[in-house]
C-alpha cells in the first residue's frame, strides 16, 4: 500500500472525502507535496500559522527546549520557565484584568476550562452562546456550538445551554442573574466572518456586567493579529472577563489558553482542590514555540500591514459570481451562489496550487485566512486563480 492508502486505512477519518494531499515540506507561505508540487497556503492551517510555516525562530525554540526538558509533571505543579515567560509576555499585552493564564492543549480544551471556571466562580449553571458559533468539538464545546446539524447526533448534551442570535438586541434579554457566562466569538468564524455591530457588542458587555454573568470572548480563530489588531476585542473597544486563545497561539504547535483575572482564576484552586487539571496542557516545548511565534509577530510588525493586505484582496476579488466579501483584516469569506459552485472553485484552485476551503456554517463561502506574512504579489496571484476558477466553473 502507498501512503495515501495507508492514511485511509489506518488514520481515523473525519469525512468520506478528505483532501488527502501528501505534504512533505512547508515553509513560509508554501507547502510542497510528495510530487514536488507547491501550494500557496490561503488558510494557514485554519488560522494557525500566522507567522508562516516553520518560522526559523519557532523551530529554533522547539529544538532548544526539547534538549532542556519536555514533560515533567502534570500542569501547574512545577515552575517551568517556558510557561512563565509566555504567560508573562501575553499578560503584558492584555488589559490589566486578564492577568492569569491557564494553558491547555487546544482551543476546545480552553473552552471547556472556561465553562467550568464560570460555573465555579459565579455559582450559577446556565450558559448562553450564539447560533452559528463554533467553539470546538468536545462534549462541552459541542453543547454550546451554534448549529443543530452537528449537535443533534450526540445528544444528550450539557443541560442549561441557551443559544441566542448574534447581533440581535432582543436576544440579550435572555441573559439573567442565573447566567454564569455568555460565550461569543469576537468575530464569528465558521458562520462566514460575521463582525459584531459595535452598539450590539457594547450592549452585550453591559448586560453581562449588569447581571453578573462573565463575558467570555473566543478568539481562537481571530486572535493574535488576524484582524489587524493583536486582539479583535480591541477593535470593539470592550474587555472580556475571560479570553479564549488557541490555533496561532502555539506558533504551529498545539496550544490553547483561557485567561482571566487572578481573582476569578483562583476559584479553581479550592473546593475542590485541582478544580481543573491537565497532563500536557502548557507543554514546555509548545510554550517555547508559542513565545517565539508571539515575539516574531510583534518584532516583525506583521500586524501593521494586515489592513492594507485586506484591501489588496478586496480590490482583486472582483467577479460577477462573487455575491459578497465579508472581512476583518486577513479573515475573509467570499460568498458564492452555492456550496456546489464553491467546492468546484476550491478544487480548481488546489489544482493550480492555491489552497483554500469553506466554512462549516457557510458552505457557500470560500475561506481566506492566509499567514500574515503573505506578500502583495502573492495576494494578486491568488485572486487571479480564484477568478479564473470561477470562469472555468461557470462556463460549464
Amino acid at each position: 500500500m502507498n501512503n495515501r492508502q495507508l492514511f485511509l486505512q489506518h488514520v481515523a477519518q473525519t469525512s468520506d472525502a478528505p483532501l488527502a494531499l501528501e505534504i512533505e515540506k512547508a515553509e513560509g507561505m508554501y507547502m510542497w507535496d510528495a510530487h514536488g508540487k507547491r501550494y500557496l497556503d490561503l488558510i494557514a492551517g485554519i488560522s494557525v500559522c500566522n507567522v508562516g510555516h516553520c518560522h526559523p525562530a519557532v523551530v529554533e525554540a522547539i529544538q532548544y527546549q526539547a534538549q532542556q526538558y519536555m514533560h515533567l509533571l502534570v500542569y501547574g505543579e512545577f515552575v517551568q520557565s517556558p510557561q512563565v515567560a509566555f504567560a508573562t509576555m501575553l499578560t503584558q499585552h492584555l488589559p490589566e484584568n486578564l492577568s492569569s493564564v491557564y494553558f491547555t492543549n487546544s482551543g476546545a480544551e480552553a473552552i471547556e476550562g472556561a465553562m467550568k471556571l464560570a460555573k465555579r466562580y459565579t455559582g450559577r449553571t446556565e450558559i448562553a452562546a450564539f447560533n452559528r458559533s463554533y467553539h470546538g468539538s468536545t462534549q462541552g464545546a459541542l453543547s454550546i456550538l451554534g448549529d443543530e446539524y452537528w449537535r443533534n447526533a450526540y445528544r444528550p448534551l450539557l443541560p442549561g445551554i441557551q443559544h441566542l442570535e448574534y447581533n440581535d438586541f432582543s436576544s440579550l434579554e435572555l441573559i439573567t442573574n442565573q447566567t454564569a457566562a455568555v460565550i461569543a466569538e469576537s468575530v464569528q468564524g465558521e458562520g462566514g466572518v460575521i463582525v459584531p455591530q459595535r452598539e450590539w457588542i457594547h450592549a452585550l458587555r453591559n448586560k453581562c456586567t449588569e447581571t453578573g454573568a462573565l463575558l467570555i470572548l473566543d478568539e481562537v480563530q481571530c486572535g493574535l493579529g488576524r484582524n489587524g489588531t493583536l486582539w479583535a476585542f480591541e477593535q470593539h473597544d470592550i474587555v472580556p472577563d475571560v479570553l479564549i486563545l488557541g490555533k496561532a497561539l502555539g506558533g504551529g504547535m498545539p496550544l490553547g489558553a483561557f485567561i482571566a483575572s487572578h481573582d476569578i482564576m483562583w476559584s479553581l484552586t479550592n473546593n475542590p482542590v485541582l478544580g481543573h487539571i491537565t497532563t500536557f496542557g502548557g507543554h514546555p516545548v509548545n510554550c517555547a514555540a508559542g513565545l517565539a511565534g508571539f515575539k516574531a509577530l510583534l518584532h516583525e510588525e506583521l500586524i501593521k500591514d494586515v489592513k492594507a493586505k485586506e484591501q489588496v484582496f478586496l480590490q482583486h476579488l472582483k467577479h460577477p459570481a462573487i455575491k459578497a466579501v465579508r472581512s476583518l483584516g486577513l479573515m475573509m469569506a467570499v460568498e458564492l451562489e452555492s456550496f456546489e459552485v464553491n467546492k468546484k472553485v476550491i478544487d480548481y484552485c488546489i489544482s493550480k496550487g492555491v489552497l483554500t476551503d469553506w466554512f462549516l456554517f457557510a458552505s457557500e463561502c470560500m475561506r481566506i485566512a492566509p499567514p500574515l506574512i503573505i506578500k502583495e504579489e502573492e495576494i494578486k496571484w491568488a485572486c487571479s486563480v480564484i477568478c479564473e476558477g470561477l470562469e472555468k466553473v461557470l462556463e460549464k
